[in-house]
């Protein structure tokens, strides 16, 4: 997604891979909002240090800011989505934008007491299982986006709990599922 063109609008994220008109990848859509509030509900559940990898929509991000949290650390490696989370974060001092691609950073990174993993194209998804536990202080809360419609542990986390949400997305090219399954996994 790096190097695609975004168009971002307030309900949308898209980008295209070639000349067809018809072929439209949709990044983040809208209708995810009340899962993103459940994200960042789980991740603020003793408003501390939150790490959230990808900015998106910046739905996510502005409920974590509803519950005030000590501090509030947003990774995005996107030239664009960066502008756009530069501009919402004007004004908020306890939050921090960092430019990279996660993996590249992960040894400057400290710990966190939430921490939400939801990137978009990152070829380094899967390393997230084994660094997670890294990031992560004594009861940190950890989420993730659940890409498939069922309580699918993909990182290999022990102890994994989901929360069932039933969903109704537009016609899109992500998630065509009719529930979804959060993901939480607490860190002890």
């Amino acid at each position: 997604m790096k190097q695609h063109n975004l168009t971002i609008t307030d309900s949308q994220i898209i980008f295209n891979t070639t000349d067809d008109p018809n072929n439209i990848q949709q990044v983040m859509m809208d209708w995810e909002d009340n899962l993103m509030k459940g994200h960042a509900d789980l991740v603020c559940h003793n408003k501390g240090d939150i790490i959230e990898f990808g900015f998106g929509l910046g739905i996510s991000a502005t409920y974590i800011q509803s519950h005030n949290p000590n501090s509030h650390t947003i990774i995005e490696t996107h030239p664009q989505i960066i502008k756009k989370a530069k501009l919402w974060a004007e004004g908020k001092s306890n939050v921090t934008i960092i430019e990279s691609d996660w993996i590249k950073i992960f040894d400057q990174l400290g710990t966190y007491d939430g921490i939400f993993f939801d990137t978009y194209g990152d070829d380094n998804y899967l390393k997230f299982g084994e660094k997670a536990e890294l990031l992560a202080k004594p009861g940190a809360y950890v989420t993730w986006w659940n890409a498939l419609s069922e309580a699918n542990n993909v990182y290999n986390f022990d102890n994994v709990t989901y929360t069932k949400y039933d969903v109704d997305p537009p016609e899109n090219n992500y998630f065509v599922a009719k529930e979804y399954y959060l993901p939480l996994k607490i860190f002890t």
